[in-house]
């Protein structure tokens, strides 16, 4: 496996703007990688961020979490970015790293080194969504353009539900209210994502020769 290896663009688990009729590709997109370098990052994310979160609030909630961002990954992309193709986990990763900010927002005044926690999130994201836009629209590369917006939408769907399924361990009203409102808007996105895809079919003729991830 090479840095940024070749996929077939006959993978039955590719999300395809063509093939969007086939319902499956939206989350299992999330199974392939571009390369090991693409696969090095997203495990370790995983491991860093995704385990400690699960040994606190659950395989359940974390698991959640996790679907909820590769899913807006693919719906987001497929709505705002409709030319490419997808592949990898990046949407749920950065589901994950916005999980944790999540996790600090609620759980803020019974955490150790809060602030320290919410600043290393910051950056780690900033630096790698930043990356994404260079590589995607300033540099003159022969690879693959990474989905910068798969993972700004992993990362909403990470904070939303996060907010609405972590475990909040001083219970407050306006907190109460907060749910609601991310619940709201998330189950607001992501129906009109689906009744996007239903009522727009891709209008494209050809193949699209780009990739994301």
């Amino acid at each position: 496996m090479s840095p940024e290896g070749a996929m077939p663009l006959d993978s039955p688990f590719i999300y395809r703007p063509d093939c969007r009729y086939q319902a499956w590709r939206f989350a299992l997109y999330s199974l392939l990688h571009v390369g090991w370098v693409h696969l090095t990052f997203n495990l370790m994310v995983q491991l860093v961020v995704g385990l400690p979160l699960e040994m606190v609030h659950g395989s359940v909630r974390i698991g959640t979490i996790y679907m909820a961002g590769v899913l807006a990954g693919s719906l987001g992309t497929s709505v705002f970015d409709s030319h490419v193709y997808l592949v990898g986990a990046s949407g749920g990763v950065y589901a994950l790293l916005a999980a944790h900010l999540a996790n600090v927002l609620i759980n803020y005044s019974n955490m150790q080194f809060g602030a320290l926690r919410l600043l290393g999130v910051i950056v780690v994201a900033s630096a790698d969504v930043s990356y994404a836009i260079y590589d995607r629209y300033a540099r003159h590369s022969s690879g693959l353009p990474v989905s910068y917006l798969a993972h700004m939408m992993g990362a909403v769907a990470g904070l939303t539900i996060g907010l609405v399924v972590l475990k909040n361990f001083s219970q407050k009203l306006h907190t109460q209210l907060c749910w609601w409102i991310c619940l709201g808007l998330y189950a607001a996105c992501f129906a009109f994502a689906i009744l996007f895809n239903l009522l727009h079919p891709y209008p494209y003729n050809g193949i699209v020769q780009r990739f994301s991830f």
